[in-house]
């Protein structure tokens, strides 16, 4: 069993990176083999348009033709046993790099059918950890659920399923003081942080765990 967890954040030691590090060691409590990759260390850009993995009879087709840091890491994916991507919440959104890769990943995969299908050469299990810094109140009402839904359809569609983890009202700085930040109480965020943040990564272990079980 591999499992490739791959970190959407440009933190590599803070929220995001943590849970993912979690569900990872909950994976290899199961005897999983284990990576995360760090996607801000990567050289890559988005989808550009051109058609190559959709082109009839081409040398390319099911395959992103684009030459870059991303394609050592797709063909990693085709031996992989489970994926898990984390990212935090940006503008109401994943991050730009999580975003980009998901479109490389996912679009070269599937197909203009009627049902649309999936090329990619087996089922294996997916999961998506969401990390951000408001309540879950908030994100109901700012309808983060609708991007989010949208990211377990393709992965699902593309892969076979997918899971989510939420992490709500995290901790966004070690020191509030040092920053312009009044709409926060540095209080409550750190105390929510020592008491919710350790159940969180527990969850994320726990996703670990069940994808490394199939």
């Amino acid at each position: 069993m591999k499992v490739i967890a791959f970190n959407g954040s440009p933190r590599k030691h803070w929220n995001t990176a943590m849970l993912l590090e979690k569900a990872l060691e909950g994976a290899n409590s199961q005897g999983a083999k284990t990576r995360l990759i760090h996607l801000y260390d990567l050289s890559y850009k988005g989808c550009i348009s051109c058609f190559a993995c959709k082109t009839k009879g081409g040398k390319s087709y099911g395959e992103c033709i684009v030459t870059d840091d991303l394609k050592p890491i797709f063909k990693k994916i085709e031996s992989a046993d489970a994926l898990i991507f984390g990212s935090p919440i940006y503008l109401g959104n994943v991050t730009g790099e999580m975003r980009s890769f998901l479109e490389r990943l996912v679009f070269q995969y599937l197909t203009y059918t009627d049902p649309p299908g999936s090329l990619f050469n087996r089922q294996i299990i997916t999961g998506f950890i969401y990390t951000m810094g408001v309540t879950e109140e908030a994100m109901n009402q700012l309808g983060y659920s609708q991007f989010m839904n949208l990211i377990s359809m393709f992965l699902t569609r593309t892969f076979g399923s997918s899971e989510s983890l939420c992490c709500f009202d995290t901790l966004q700085f070690k020191d509030y003081s040092k920053y312009v930040a009044p709409r926060f109480d540095p209080e409550s965020k750190i105390k929510r942080h020592n008491e919710v943040f350790p159940h969180d990564c527990h969850k994320a272990f726990e996703m670990g765990q069940r994808l490394a079980k199939g």
